[in-house]
């Protein structure tokens, strides 16, 4: 079964180019431009895995995250998260605080984001924990 992967971003031209290369990679790929409507797109048809940039409006990355952590039906999806470089995160914290399982810096290469996400859906397909509660064990890529 082909897996489902939400793209969330606010720079339609980031989304448009992950979304040609992981497609290409064999993924169903979906898009939204902010944090509420991915998390519509997470209730009406969960997706395998989320990568949402951090800065967006109405609902950002952060926010997005807290929400999937707190809804049983979603609270183990595995997050990616796109930061634009220089915005400083701290990963430890982002696993701890957020359930975030990996960053990805901006501006990025579009291959090195297939091989997360590759990485990701492989770990859960093998039924490692990939996702989940902050503080739980997790597979990272």
């Amino acid at each position: 079964m082909t897996k489902k992967v939400l793209l969330c971003d606010d720079e339609i031209h980031i989304l448009k180019a992950a979304e040609l290369k992981v497609s290409r990679a064999g993924y169903d790929v979906r898009i939204a431009r902010d944090g509420e409507q991915a998390w519509q797109m997470i209730l009406d048809d969960l997706p395998d895995i989320l990568v949402t940039d951090v800065q967006m409006p109405r609902c950002d990355g952060f926010e997005l995250s807290q929400r999937i952590r707190q809804d049983e039906r979603t609270r183990d999806l595995p997050i990616l998260m796109l930061t634009a470089k220089g915005y400083e995160l701290e990963q430890q914290e982002l696993m701890e605080r957020w359930g975030i399982i990996d960053i990805v810096a901006k501006p990025f290469s579009p291959r090195e984001l297939v091989r997360r996400i590759d990485a990701v859906t492989s770990a859960a397909e093998a039924g490692h924990c990939v996702g989940g509660a902050p503080g739980a064990d997790r597979v990272h890529p």
